[in-house]
């Protein structure tokens, strides 16, 4: 059973490993430690075979997060050595989301604000409910956004709406986020959990490798460059998956495909 006394804690609910940021009467504020525990709690799921999906949410209902805790910048994030130690954390976190084999979703309600909004845009996907609101303050408190950190927005909604978000610091609705492209979908408050759960479930009915290598693909196109040999490789490696004997099965008996994921 997870320790839900833990500011942040893993949850697995059938093949859904659920990451929880759990502080919410500070609006799922992300501390230090926080970041410094997200590498290794994503590496966790990552290795887990149950797990077919990786999906992040707020608890309380009111904040997806609100960002870094920013009670801690005077003391951890001031001068810029200080800076630089606080930001590796945030990277590390960015990078361990971004590089996760699996599929991932930020299932977003309430407030997604600064590094809680970067951390929804290394999810490979992101479902909101109508009351989430969305922002990167940097601009109004002074924080430095590094290229790679600002290339992620770029590539999702484009530079014109990113110099917006950035430009001006202030929030703007599921709506317009939807119109940015900035999320995937968006739902009443009160559907958001079951519709993302079945949307989940379907991923995870599908073809784990076939879903690995399209992932890879789709980011070395999209964030990161090609690395041909490697990605061929993964689209290879489908081939010669019991998997794809089960699909090819399942297609021919009209039946649903049990994937396993080898």
């Amino acid at each position: 059973m997870p320790d839900s006394s833990l500011p942040l804690f893993v949850q697995i609910t059938g093949a859904t490993g659920w990451l929880v940021f759990n502080r919410p009467d500070k609006q799922n504020a992300i501390t230090q430690a926080m970041w410094r525990d997200i590498p290794r709690l994503l590496e966790q799921l990552d290795r887990d075979s149950q797990v077919r999906v990786i999906a992040l949410r707020g608890a309380g209902g009111r904040a997806f997060s609100a960002g870094a805790d920013i009670a801690e910048f005077d003391k951890l994030r001031s001068g810029a050595d200080a800076g630089r130690n606080y930001d590796a954390a945030n990277d590390a976190a960015f990078q361990a989301l971004a590089n996760a084999k699996k599929p991932t979703i930020a299932m977003i309600n309430g407030f997604c604000l600064g590094g809680g909004l970067a951390l929804a845009l290394n999810c490979d996907l992101r479902l909101a409910s109508r009351n989430a609101s969305f922002a990167i303050p940097a601009a109004r408190l002074g924080v430095g956004y590094a290229p790679r950190w600002v290339h992620q927005l770029v590539s999702i909604v484009g530079p014109a709406h990113a110099k917006e978000i950035f430009f001006s610091g202030k929030r703007f609705g599921a709506q317009r986020a939807l119109a940015m492209g900035l999320i995937n979908q968006m739902f009443d408050a009160e559907e958001l959990e079951t519709q993302t759960g079945q949307f989940m479930e379907q991923i995870a009915q599908n073809a784990p490798l076939t879903i690995r290598a399209i992932k890879a693909a789709i980011d070395a196109c999209a964030f990161y460059g090609h690395d041909k040999a490697h990605l061929q490789h993964l689209a290879e490696a489908c081939y010669d998956s019991a998997d794809f004997i089960e699909g090819r099965r399942a297609f021919l008996q009209k039946r649903k495909p049990v994937f396993e994921g080898r």
